[in-house]
């Protein structure tokens, strides 16, 4: 592996932090574990985890999902809350050591889905990066969402209360504009389950510093 060329500042780590992101149904939670398993088998420590947390103010977060929206302001202070107790108990300790942390949603969700609400997505930035490690690499997975709730469909659930049509093209619109960052890429997720997870792995592997690869992420 060659020396890291970082992509986003993150002063008080040393490891390597990933956030992928996307509207509902796009498969970000398959193919991260995937790429779990190909930056372990290369020696990786990997630290996999997600958001809202299962902790106390994301169980509200995910609860709401089910029962009915709470308001967008309500919403993003239980995220700060759930977001600050995984960023001090899971996600900043875990860089320290060097890991890389891949997470399953970050602020940018919070940005794409409580700004498709109403709140202003600069501010939500704001307030996340106050206390948020900026992560070195942002992968958008996108796909038109009548193909996300086919998915969502076909997994025999219901879209809940985040899973609006309405909604959910206002949030990939704002997943779309967030590929202007210099640190973000995106991933097609329409493509077969092989094809997305290769890509993502390519992503990845670029961004580590790996000059070269074959097929999921064997180093040649």
């Amino acid at each position: 592996m060659t020396a890291t060329t970082r992509l986003a500042s993150t002063p008080t780590s040393t490891g390597f932090l990933i956030a992928v992101e996307g509207i509902d149904g796009a498969g970000k939670s398959t193919q991260i574990r995937a790429l779990a398993d190909v930056l372990r088998a290369l020696g990786h420590e990997v630290v996999v985890s997600r958001e809202p947390t299962y902790g106390q103010y994301g169980k509200q977060l995910r609860d709401s999902a089910a029962s009915g929206r709470l308001t967008a302001s309500e919403e993003h202070r239980l995220l700060l809350l759930d977001r600050r107790e995984h960023v001090d108990t899971l996600i900043r300790p875990a860089l320290e050591r060097g890991a890389v942390v891949v997470l399953d949603r970050y602020y940018f969700s919070s940005m794409a889905y409580q700004g498709a609400a109403g709140l202003d997505p600069e501010t939500i930035r704001r307030d996340n990066e106050a206390f948020a490690p900026k992560p070195d690499l942002l992968v958008i997975f996108d796909l038109p969402v009548e193909e996300g709730l086919k998915r969502i469909a076909a997994r025999g659930e219901r879209p809940n209360a985040f899973e609006a049509t309405a909604t959910l093209e206002r949030c990939r619109t704002s997943f779309l504009a967030m590929l202007d960052l210099p640190f973000a890429q995106r991933v097609d997720a329409t493509q077969d389950a092989d094809q997305v997870r290769g890509a993502l792995v390519a992503v990845v592997l670029r961004a580590l510093g790996y000059r070269r690869f074959v097929g999921l992420g064997a180093i040649a």
